[in-house]
């Protein structure tokens, strides 16, 4: 529109009027969104001929601005009441077609995708955590990078036990700043000791770390799991109940036995052993029936155990005259192998979700 001829005649309304047939023309033409965005810019952006006209008002006699201002006002508000409505039919036509373009049948068969497993050693894990927390305890997880004190010194470690032999332990660079790499989760223990209030019953299972060779029955990675009980009046025979309890929920009917064994950081210290849960004891002393599992011994080692170590109480601040406690800990890898009768424990690493598959499910 170019426009009245001079500021003192008012706009024409008809040729208004043709420009909002016009864009109710283009805007009804549309077919889809993209189409509308173009009828949009060319009708009612601000290049637009209504915007256009909408500028020129400025440029009236003041007495023909109020018509003109209602006039251009009502005609682009029925453009822009056209376009919502229009993008709305568009939006929703176009939304039918993706649907129904993107639908499926379920009638028809299909090809399943293989599903992965929970990891023997992480389902055990958990198993044997949730025996713990049923009875109150709590679990407590630290660093796998740990300080020398705390692996060795604050568990009564001589400075010249084997265990800090760098042939055992892998220690890290600079030795200056007494780092290893755990070789148990005992230290895990002695940080409850330091940081929680008194009685402590907590279970710490993880990763602990050896120089040891990679082969069927050792890695230098490998898991544990173990247990600490620091309250008064605790005895060996709280020990032996919770190891009873805790061998029954992992293998059944089974019976255990404590055996007398040394340890820094426990006095008394024992290994707890588990009866043959494939001769159950009948291969001992009879060489006919010779049993693979137990080496006809009729008992299975299993783990380390004890009354806690004075010293290591009192390298926490415990008072050891009014506390005592209780310690164990065995190998989560060597349990997965007694319940599944798994040969291998390079098969614990490969990565190979078959085998993970293969044991789900296979308590004994």
């Amino acid at each position: 529109m170019s426009g009245p001829d001079s500021p003192s005649e008012p706009l024409d309304a008809a040729q208004v009027e043709s420009m909002v047939e016009a864009a109710l023309r283009a805007i009804a033409a549309a077919t889809d969104s993209a189409q509308l965005k173009q009828v949009r810019a060319e009708h009612a952006a601000d290049r637009s001929p209504l915007a256009l006209a909408n500028r020129q008002i400025g440029a009236l006699a003041p007495q023909l601005r109020k018509e003109a201002g209602k006039l251009i006002g009502t005609a682009r508000s029925r453009v822009n009441e056209a376009l919502t409505a229009k993008a709305a039919q568009l939006a929703q036509v176009e939304l039918d077609a993706k649907l129904q373009a993107e639908s499926v049948d379920v009638t028809l068969p299909v090809r399943e995708h293989p599903v992965g497993a929970v990891h023997p050693l992480t389902a055990l894990i958990n198993q044997m955590c949730d025996v713990f927390v049923a009875m109150g305890w709590e679990v407590a997880e630290g660093p796998e990078l740990e300080a020398e004190w705390l692996n060795f010194d604050a568990l009564n470690f001589t400075p010249e036990h084997p265990a800090r032999f760098m042939s055992d332990t892998l220690f890290v660079d600079p030795p200056s700043d007494h780092k290893l790499m755990r070789t148990q989760t005992s230290p895990v223990q002695m940080r409850t000791l330091l940081s929680h209030e008194l009685p402590v019953y907590v279970v710490s299972p993880g990763k602990v770390f050896r120089a040891d060779e990679y082969d069927a029955t050792h890695l230098p990675v490998f898991h544990q799991l173990e247990g600490l009980a620091v309250d008064k009046g605790i005895t060996m025979g709280h020990l032996k109940a919770t190891l009873d309890h805790l061998a029954v929920a992992m293998f059944g009917d089974i019976r255990t036995r404590l055996r007398p064994h040394y340890f820094p950081f426990t006095e008394p210290s024992a290994e707890i052993d588990l009866q043959c849960f494939v001769c159950h004891g009948d291969s001992v002393g009879n060489p006919e029936r010779p049993c693979r599992t137990c080496k006809s011994e009729g008992w299975i080692e299993w783990g380390g155990c004890g009354v806690v170590n004075p010293r290591v109480l009192e390298a926490a601040g415990v008072d050891t005259e009014v506390y005592s406690g209780f310690a164990f800990g065995m190998g989560v890898d060597r349990t997965v192998m007694f319940r599944n009768n798994a040969p291998d424990l390079r098969d614990f690493v490969e990565g190979d979700v078959r085998f993970s598959r293969s044991l789900q499910g296979g308590a004994r």
